[in-house]
């Protein structure tokens, strides 16, 4: 596993991680989502939803790693959408994922 997920793994444990479709989007809604990282296997509907919402509210997104990879560095299973909602683990998180190739995408 690798440095970003590791500390995706860290940022769950800390309690500043949320996951699941819904529960994300009504966290970008509220501004409380710092950083929203997709797998980069989810669905071009999913992407569209993500990248437009994070857009209008001006939240970062992230685009990399695929589902399974996501879930197992968290401790769930497989994973489409997760938010950070601490801006520090945000930082952190999107600064190491920039130089990583399995990154599609950062907005």
């Amino acid at each position: 596993m690798d440095n970003t997920l590791s500390r995706l793994g860290l940022a769950m444990r800390a309690g500043k991680v949320v996951t699941g479709d819904e529960i994300v989007l009504k966290t970008i809604r509220s501004s409380e989502a710092k950083l929203v990282i997709l797998a980069c296997d989810a669905s071009p509907n999913t992407q569209k939803k993500f990248r437009d919402k994070c857009g209008t509210y001006k939240i970062p997104l992230v685009i990399g790693y695929d589902r399974e990879s996501l879930g197992t560095s968290i401790g769930k299973p497989h994973r489409v959408v997760l938010a950070i909602t601490d801006q520090g683990f945000a930082k952190m998180i999107s600064k190491s994922m920039e130089t990583m190739t399995e990154v599609e995408y950062i907005d």
